[in-house]
């Protein structure tokens, strides 16, 4: 633990010590809890990464009010939708800037072309970016904007015209989402130009409020404020993010002085905070859930009776009193309640191991069977101890029969490999990007998802009907109807555990003002202010 401490006050003044301010330049320290995958958030999509790339270095045509699930315009001043839902046309800001990195230094502002490339290397094979890094775009392709948007037309330089297959409700919401984030074609018309295209992934500059200038992978990322930012500089200087996974080790930095803010602390925590006069604990009921997502495809899990089994096998309030320490609630449906279509009238599985053997004799699994439960190596506001809560998982399955072995990878290969298939269960979550429940039923249970976000790979024809009903309707009655009734399908067929509603926490030091928790899960600082 010293040698972490101790290095944080290095990179600190490494930070100040580029200012080119005549000021005595202003650092907050954001204690973060992992290293993020990559800069590109189109290409990936956990929350570390989204906090690490879209949140300070892009915007988007559409922004999340800081504090709500409410969408205001961004990059885009303005946007007109025809009568039939099929065209959205969007009125793009003048005078945006973008950002510079050491080998790149934009030479006209942002305009219609950044928009048009950013949605077609996404969207199209035939663009050159579409296979740099990968070519996996699984949020765009898990919320089925590919087979969505039929054309993007530039009007001219400053209005880009979407033209949609068909209707869609959330779609104003969704380009406020992270990977929707507007790059720089010019930059990326650099690199290819150079032979170089993978280079935009790894330092890529955007119009948002900070510019990344180092990172030192399972250390640190130090931004400085961008000085031409349309929206006015932000109030701190630099900005630092000190990559720490372990929560004890957050508090201890907090508590020194030596960060700021920190994500997700330990609730054995909580109590010691409020009493701190030099700690602000904010906190908020999160719009998350977790979960642990049977794989449909493997043996025996695509057995209806074997994935009720372990619904009935898991204790999931000793789950919540142990890893949760009264920071959470039980969950029963795949959004949380605080959502708007959730079903109240669904009646949750009891904790029933005598059920839960039943179950399993009738499937063929009378003596049991052995599988895998995989544990995130990372806190998330919907999991504060994955490993913990597959032990309490694994002793609950043992008593019917059940050897579960523990499985974890570093977070950015744990979710490489889930996405691929291969665990046989796996523990995971969500917290929404828009406060739609599309962005939650349709992103990871869906059909279009399989492969990418639906980590259970479950695809049911009857619900994803109805999910897609949900969404190209904008009467908000039917919406909620199709929701609910959904949720049913959903209860019934069993393709998750869901286990836990939290309640988010976010300690910040005294000195911190301005700063907001997100209900969608995101670490904002472009408001933030810190005091003397």
């Amino acid at each position: 633990m010293k040698k972490g401490l101790a290095a944080l006050p290095f990179a600190v003044m490494a930070a100040a010590a580029i200012s080119t301010s005549a000021h005595a330049a202003s650092t907050l320290v954001y204690c973060s809890e992992g290293s993020p995958e990559g800069f590109n958030p189109s290409l990936y999509y956990s929350g570390t990464t989204f906090d690490a790339s879209s949140k300070p270095i892009f915007n988007r045509l559409m922004e999340f009010k800081l504090g709500t699930t409410q969408v205001e315009p961004s990059l885009a001043k303005s946007v007109d939708v025809s009568d039939d839902g099929l065209e959205y046309t969007f009125h793009l800001r003048k005078g945006v800037k973008f950002q510079s990195s050491k080998d790149f230094k934009p030479t006209r502002d942002f305009d219609a072309d950044d928009v048009i490339f950013s949605f077609n290397r996404q969207r199209l094979d035939s663009n050159p970016y579409h296979k740099v890094g990968g070519g996996s775009y699984g949020y765009f392709n898990d919320m089925g904007m590919g087979s969505l948007i039929k054309d993007i037309v530039k009007v001219d330089d400053y209005t880009v015209k979407f033209v949609l297959n068909h209707p869609e409700a959330p779609f104003i919401a969704n380009l406020a989402m992270d990977f929707a984030s507007i790059f720089s074609k010019e930059q990326a018309d650099q690199y290819l130009k150079a032979g170089t295209p993978e280079k935009l992934d790894q330092n890529p500059v955007g119009t948002g409020p900070f510019q990344k200038v180092q990172y030192q992978k399972d250390s640190l990322i130090r931004y400085v404020a961008f000085k031409d930012y349309w929206k006015g500089r932000a109030k701190i200087d630099r900005l630092v993010f000190s990559i720490t996974p372990d929560a004890s080790v957050r508090y201890a930095k907090l508590k020194a002085g030596e960060c700021d803010v920190m994500p997700y602390p330990n609730p054995a925590d909580i109590q010691q905070m409020k009493a701190d006069p030099n700690i602000n604990l904010m906190s908020q009921e999160g719009l998350n859930v977790g979960y642990l997502a049977f794989n449909v495809k493997k043996k025996p899990f695509g057995d209806v009776k074997v994935r009720q089994a372990l619904n009935y096998a898991t204790d999931k309030q000793a789950i919540i009193d142990s890893v949760f320490q009264g920071a959470g609630k039980v969950a029963k449906n795949p959004i949380p309640p605080t959502m708007w279509s959730y079903n109240t009238s669904i009646k949750d599985y009891p904790y029933d191991p005598a059920k839960a053997k039943k179950l399993l004799a009738e499937a063929g699994y009378a003596d049991g069977f052995e599988t895998t439960i995989w544990a995130m190596p990372v806190q998330r506001p919907y999991n504060l101890n994955a490993r913990r809560m597959a032990e309490i998982m694994q002793e609950d399955w043992a008593k019917v029969g059940v050897k579960a072995n523990i499985v974890t990878y570093e977070w950015g290969e744990y979710l490489k490999r889930a996405k691929s298939g291969e665990p046989d269960t796996i523990l995971i979550g969500w917290t929404g990007d828009n406060g739609d429940p599309d962005n939650f039923l349709y992103v990871l249970t869906s059909c279009d998802s399989v492969g990418g976000s639906n980590y259970s790979q479950w695809c049911n024809k009857a619900y994803d009907d109805l999910l897609v009903k949900a969404k190209r309707t904008s009467d908000l009655d039917k919406r909620n109807d199709y929701y609910k009734q959904a949720q049913v399908i959903f209860h019934d067929q069993a393709p998750w555990i869901p286990v836990a509603n939290s309640v988010v926490y976010e300690p910040i030091r005294k000195e911190v003002k301005g700063y907001k928790i997100d209900p969608l899960g995101g670490h904002y600082f472009y408001s933030v202010s810190k005091e003397k």
